[in-house]
């Protein structure tokens, strides 16, 4: 033994064995946050941004609270781990997997690592689409919009019940259920937000709801819902090309219930919805699929089947008619559409009458006569190409009726209600080759990868990494901007031109292009045809 070897041994006996070995750097602790039912343990990315994926907000919705509204989440001792995403609801068409569910109601919070308790930062909170068929926009990565907020906002995401399992709709389902509980969920998030985003270091007075397509939709339900009783979760609104499709009653829906006891052979049983309780998942998604509505045809069949109603109770009364009487909670308000919205939904249609047919199967009230004017209103739409000669129209009409209509609607009806300088309407307009070649235009939702980042959600990039990458941080920005200051233009992104209000009358809206972004009235021709839409309004829910 050597001499150094002989001090080195003798030096740490002497301090209780403190240098035999080396110290090691000390591990970074993981953030967990403690929401009183449950511990969870997140994870701090390198961006300064920390993710807590698939925290249960509601109880398992399964056995005897399938159909029913959400409950408080159980209890549990341990820290559970926060590091992955909870599986999606599943929906219309889809088998169970490892990534879809019928538990499936969590929710993910993205914060910035340095926030607290007392930091007070403005709350975005997004609700996927989906047509209330599937959970399609879920899982989003909301590091990026935090990141580039300045680390100055929280971003959460949530899952909510979709197809039969979210909208089954009958008296039955009434008596001994919760109608509508795929938006109870959503309601459920929005006050788990109110209770819990403190400790993340939110502002839950300051909570802004933003949705696309489905997601938008909800917004204008939570607008509305429970006839306007303001219960102060959210303080702005944003609705993203939002989705208005037949809106029924519980009454006009009782034929889709009575045929999916009788496809799960639960006819027969004297308590029909306890045996749909009882039916297993795989048996239930057999028949969670889109059908035809009485006097529709399986030619096509309708885009959507399992809906939203009226029920009375959260949703009051159709959508255009809460709207024209101003009963909704005052907040300001963005919205936005593509210019191209019904491409990718519509029949590809090669005559006037699969036009109409395409129309009528989806909402199935239309009259002959009011066929023959939306025939009228859109036989001049020039062909698109890889398209048959009338999809063109097919597309124009059921973009406009279901998409942009309502969007322009909600925006006047805000403006005129509440406040013309607080309220604010877009046209996205961004061209990405590839959907100009095959002919699908500016589609539904293109603007998504623009307002969350490249790479951020499960959209084709496509050109926004190339060609079409400068219109991302100017859309990204307007939106952070209305998060943080309910103002678009407070914190837009350099050279980005101000975005007006909509204002009185037919109003003013920001056309969003790469390059080109610009102010600019609403066309007369879309005028006349949205007030077209509103005159046909009340005949297309039933």
């Amino acid at each position: 033994m050597t001499t150094i070897q002989t001090i080195i041994i003798w030096t740490a006996s002497l301090f209780g064995g403190l240098l035999l070995a080396s110290p090691t750097p000390a591990m970074p602790l993981l953030p967990t946050v403690d929401l009183g039912y449950s511990q969870y343990r997140g994870m701090s990315l390198s961006n300064g941004v920390d993710q807590y994926l698939g925290i249960r907000y509601a109880k398992a919705p399964l056995g005897g609270l399938r159909f029913r509204g959400p409950e408080d989440p159980e209890e549990t001792a341990e820290v559970l781990d926060a590091s992955s995403f909870g599986p999606l609801c599943v929906g219309v068409g889809e088998s169970i997997s490892d990534s879809l569910s019928e538990d499936c109601l969590f929710i993910n919070v993205w914060r910035p690592t340095t926030a607290s308790a007392d930091s007070n930062l403005p709350v975005w909170l997004f609700i996927q689409g989906g047509g209330y068929a599937n959970n399609a926009n879920g899982n989003y990565n909301g590091s990026e919009v935090v990141r580039e907020s300045g680390h100055n906002i929280i971003f959460v995401n949530f899952n909510y019940r979709v197809g039969v399992l979210g909208f089954l709709a009958s008296e039955h389902v009434r008596e001994n259920g919760d109608l509508n509980a795929g938006l109870l969920d959503q309601r459920k998030a929005l006050y788990w937000v109110q209770k819990h985003i403190r400790k993340f270091g939110g502002n839950p007075d300051h909570v802004v709801i933003h949705g696309d397509s489905a997601g938008a939709g909800s917004v204008a339900y939570h607008l509305t819902a429970y006839g306007e009783r303001n219960t102060d979760l959210f303080v702005g609104a944003v609705a993203e090309s939002p989705f208005w499709p037949t809106q029924r009653t519980v009454a006009q829906m009782e034929f889709q219930y009575d045929r999916f006891v009788s496809d799960t052979s639960c006819h027969n049983e004297e308590d029909t919805l306890a045996c749909l309780r009882s039916v297993d998942i795989k048996t239930i998604q057999k028949f969670n699929v889109d059908k035809p509505f009485p006097g529709g045809s399986s030619m096509p069949v309708p885009e959507w089947y399992f809906l939203p109603v009226v029920d009375g109770n959260l949703i009051h009364d159709h959508l255009y008619k809460l709207f024209s009487e101003g009963k909704f909670v005052h907040v300001p308000l963005l919205v936005g559409d593509e210019t191209n919205e019904g491409t990718e939904f519509a029949y590809n249609a090669s005559s006037k009458s699969e036009v109409a047919q395409f129309m009528k199967n989806n909402y199935p009230g239309l009259s002959h006569d009011q066929l023959e004017a939306i025939n009228r209103a859109y036989e001049d739409a020039k062909p698109l190409p890889k398209h048959a000669a009338y999809f063109a129209s097919a597309a124009g009409a059921y973009g406009d009726a279901t998409f942009t209509c309502p969007g322009n609607f909600m925006t006047a009806a805000m403006a005129g209600s509440f406040s013309s300088d607080l309220t604010w309407n877009y046209r996205y307009n961004v061209r990405d080759p590839t959907n100009i070649a095959n002919g699908m235009g500016v589609p539904h939702v293109f603007d998504l990868p623009a307002i969350f980042g490249v790479g951020k959600t499960n959209e084709p990039t496509l050109s926004y990494a190339s060609s079409n990458a400068k219109i991302v941080p100017v859309t990204m920005h307007y939106y952070l901007s209305f998060i943080r200051f309910l103002d678009p233009n407070i914190c837009r992104y350099k050279d980005a031109p101000e975005w007006q209000p909509w204002g009185s009358g037919a109003g003013r809206r920001l056309k969003l292009q790469t390059n080109s972004t610009e102010m600019e009235s609403i066309p007369r021709l879309e005028v006349e045809r949205c007030s077209m839409w509103k005159d046909f309004a009340a005949d297309m829910q039933n």
